[in-house]
């Protein structure tokens, strides 16, 4: 009998192992936890409120208090590069996306994400998660309606996507509207028909809502939520905007000064901290009411976004799955200096509409700016007070200056106010923490291997016949429980921009044919004192670290700029972002 039972033990052991499942997956009866990966879009390291912030964001707030907030935390520094980073844990070049979704000829900037890696919800799919996805994809140029849907998001791994397959476009009628695999229209979706008027950033929360809400499996569930807030163009609410009226009639100085204050108080830069200088004089100001309604009104899209993760966190109480759900958010780049349809010219809305309405079921255009609205309405840009879904225009350099306080330069670039961004990180029964600080450098490619570490999955070598490159991040959980992870250093490249962090130190530089510059960021988080001349061998050191990575990660060779783009069908491409 003992025998027998012997026999049968190990035969329902090696069932189990060749089934897939591990016995990590469970620790002590606990379930697995739900995983929430959040990602804001073209915001600065100051632009929520338990970052520095006077924009109202009770419900991120809340998440920190009751978790964790890292200091030094850094994303790519431009949409594409960062999502591809986020999604598959490498470097955006090994993805394949070292640029936008344009193929420029090598195997670093294809456009698309390559076969050679796998999404987080391929990784977690496998270990027996439920994957749901809204928002924004932008890691395929496949945008067209009878196009290529082989980088989609199911074709990625997730079980439901609600969202955009595109960069940008109308908050109030988005372009390459997407239900699971099929193409829609606002008005033609008949899952999703909101009380009042549509609005991109509501929907994208609403809906991952209605996946928490659906979700019956007594499995755990993986969801990524990419919301395009607050990405231009500065569309919003009006009860949303009218929270922020008069609010930055000050102009540029003030809240860039209190944003600096409360920093410090809070500890999310350091007592002695150095601001770097200022963008924009506000008494050259030509028309300081349409400046200052430019900040209200992205100001109202950072505060709608907070309001919708407040209700994705009430789906999840209400489920009683909150406690036992990680909750990741962080941005995809700095603040977006990008003068979109910025203007000096007045352009006052028409006496009644220029165009015929588009036809409900019709996606009236693909790319970022359309001609008009559905019912008509030329879309503006210019000297126009943004909001409604007739403008187009975006916030300026000079607010973005603000968003990045106290950091140096903007999205597109790897000083500090490009890749800096808050992470946020939320899990009761997982961290015991509650309102901690965490110091450490982090990068999203730290994103993957979380999420495999805490899942008890297992990282794939190979993925339907591929060879698959191996994780470049570090899990987060020694991070969570306030001990040190190690590694080597940090890498950077987007449009000849280049970095490297190994410790303290970090050696920077604009353009490929610019000079490097080393911080000390410890003492010098706002780069205001470059040592590149004082310690010459530890600057040509990391130089030497940065061209070994560049060659190993499909940095190099650079792309040809000047060589004509085309996607894998041969037909002509463009940058849609």
């Amino acid at each position: 009998m003992i025998r027998r039972n012997s026999i049968l033990f190990f035969g329902l052991i090696l069932f189990l192992v060749l089934a897939g499942v591990s016995f990590s997956a469970e620790q002590n009866g606990t379930k697995r936890p739900n995983i929430i990966v959040i990602l804001s879009d073209d915001m600065g390291y100051s632009d929520i409120g338990c970052y520095g912030s006077e924009i109202e964001t009770p419900n991120l707030d809340s998440l920190a208090a009751g978790g964790l907030r890292f200091t030094q935390f850094y994303n790519t520094g431009r949409c594409c590069p960062t999502r591809a980073s986020l999604l598959s844990g490498l470097y955006p070049h090994q993805a394949g996306v070292g640029h936008m979704i344009n193929d420029r000829g090598v195997d670093g900037y294809r456009g698309e994400l390559n076969k050679q890696c796998v999404t987080i919800a391929e990784a977690l799919k496998g270990s027996g998660y439920s994957t749901y996805m809204t928002g924004k994809w932008h890691v395929t140029g496949g945008i067209k309606v009878d196009g290529p849907k082989f980088n989609w998001p199911m074709q990625r791994g997730f079980d439901r996507f609600y969202g955009t397959i595109c960069g940008s476009g109308s908050f109030w009628d988005p372009s390459t509207l997407v239900r699971d695999n099929t193409m829609i229209t606002v008005p033609t979706d008949k899952q999703y028909q909101p009380k009042e008027t549509y609005y991109y950033t509501d929907a994208i929360s609403d809906n991952a809502c209605k996946y928490i809400k659906e979700h019956k499996s007594d499995q755990p569930f993986f969801m990524y939520v990419a919301y395009t807030a607050a990405h231009w163009p500065m569309h919003a609410r009006e009860r949303d905007i009218a929270k922020y009226k008069g609010k930055y009639d000050g102009g540029y100085d003030p809240v860039y000064k209190d944003r600096f204050k409360k920093m410090k108080d809070i500890g999310v830069i350091k007592p002695d901290a150095e601001i770097s200088p200022r963008a924009g004089d506000w008494s050259k100001v030509k028309d300081k009411k349409w400046e200052s309604a430019c900040m209200e009104v992205y100001a109202a899209m950072v505060d709608n976004m907070d309001q919708g993760i407040g209700r994705i966190v009430k789906s999840l109480k209400e489920k009683g799955e909150f406690d036992n759900t990680l909750i990741l958010f962080m941005q995809d780049n700095g603040g977006c200096a990008e003068g979109i349809g910025r203007g000096d010219k007045p352009n006052p809305r028409k006496d009644k509409p220029s165009f015929d309405p588009v036809p409900a079921g019709e996606q009236f255009y693909s790319g970022s700016r359309p001609k008009q609205t559905r019912d008509g309405w030329p879309v503006r840009t210019g000297r126009v007070m943004p909001g409604p879904a007739d403008t187009y225009i975006a916030y300026g350099r000079n607010w973005a200056n603000v968003s990045n306080v106290p950091f140096r330069l903007y999205k597109h670039w790897v000083h500090e106010g490009g890749i800096s961004t808050p992470l946020v990180v939320s899990w009761p029964k997982g961290i015991k923490a509650k309102n901690e600080l965490r110091h450490q450098p982090g990068h999203l490619i730290d994103i993957m291997a979380t999420c495999v570490d805490v899942a008890a999955a297992k990282y794939p070598k190979k993925y339907k016949g591929k060879k698959i490159k191996p994780m470049e991040g570090k899990s987060l959980l020694p991070v969570f429980a306030g001990k040190r992870i190690e590694r080597e250093a940090i890498y950077w490249e987007h449009e000849g921009n280049r970095a490297v962090r190994a410790g303290k130190w970090k050696l920077v530089a604009k353009g490929k044919k610019g000079k490097w510059e080393l911080y000390d960021i410890d003492a010098d988080r706002s780069e205001l004192h470059d040592l590149s001349g004082k310690d010459p061998k530890r600057t040509g050191e990391m130089a030497e670290m940065w061209n070994v990575y560049a060659k190993r990660a499909n940095v190099i060779p650079w792309p040809n700029a000047k060589k004509k783009n085309k996607r894998a069908t041969g037909k002509k491409t463009r940058n849609k972002k």
